[in-house]
């Protein structure tokens, strides 16, 4: 790591960029992520798109069978100028994660700021819990714990066909290393060459078809014509489980009604 003038960094994986890491955010000049694989409200370098600050990365890999002490010794060689360090309350670190608050206090030798418990409407604010949200299809709450609309990427990719012919068109895509939501359908809106448009999308196996898992979105009252490369769906509000039709002709008709009621949810 190139030699900095850094005095102040956060610690974590800010997985997510949510409210309680705001707390953190605010008091630094820069900001140390711990970075793991797969699983994620916000892979990779794409959190830094939620940081304002510089972000270094520490892959966990290489760092894991680091003492504590050994830990705190990389923070003070790549951060030369280093005298403030901010932490969660309930953060750890060190081999086996032998190290806590207090320990970073004793071995680093300048100001330790520990940020107590952030909640949201009595909510205590964790990616634990958004996690968890997710899986029950809650986006509403894990809207408000981010403080904004949860949001994938994926790469366009080529469907069954049956959309554009016999159903309603859908954008297909293959999304990796994001937390997905609870399978189903939402109200959404989805990024397309820098525009947010009106949506409803589906995550699920097509059971009234092929029966294989698709990330599948419809842009609203828009004919997009042909999409490649990169898109974003931003989730806004869950409308239904995932279930199996009678035929292609059953399935059009709830999707219809799907479009209706995610437009007017859209403009609320």
């Amino acid at each position: 790591m190139y030699k900095n003038s850094i005095k102040s960094i956060a610690i974590g994986s800010f997985d997510g960029i949510h409210l309680g890491h705001r707390a953190l955010l605010d008091q630094v000049e820069a900001v140390v992520i711990v970075e793991r694989n797969g699983g994620y409200l916000t892979p990779g370098y794409r959190r830094s798109f939620f940081i304002e600050q510089p972000c270094f990365f520490y892959h966990f890999e290489y760092i894991k069978s680091l003492s504590a002490k050994a830990f705190v010794a990389k923070l003070k060689e790549d951060f030369p100028k280093l005298t403030t360090i901010v932490v969660g309350y309930d953060f750890e670190f060190g081999y086996k994660k032998e190290g806590n608050t207090q320990l970073l206090k004793e071995l680093f030798h300048g100001e330790v700021v520990v940020v107590s418990e952030v909640k949201s409407a009595n909510i205590s604010v964790h990616s634990r819990t958004i996690k968890c949200y997710l899986d029950e299809g809650k986006i509403e709450l894990v809207n408000q714990l981010l403080n904004r609309n949860y949001t994938i990427a994926g790469k366009v990719v080529s469907g069954q066909g049956l959309g554009k012919k016999k159903l309603v068109a859908t954008l297909n895509m293959n999304v990796y290393d994001y937390k997905l939501p609870k399978n189903g359908v939402y109200a959404t809106r989805t990024k397309i060459a820098e525009k947010w448009l009106d949506s409803v999308s589906f995550l699920g196996l097509r059971v009234t078809t092929d029966g294989s898992f698709a990330i599948e979105t419809h842009i609203i009252g828009q004919d997009i014509g042909v999409v490649s490369g990169m898109v974003e769906i931003e989730f806004v509000e869950f409308i239904r489980e995932n279930r199996k039709f009678d035929g292609l002709e059953a399935l059009k008709e709830q999707i219809i009604r799907d479009i209706e009621l995610s437009n007017t949810l859209l403009k609320l």
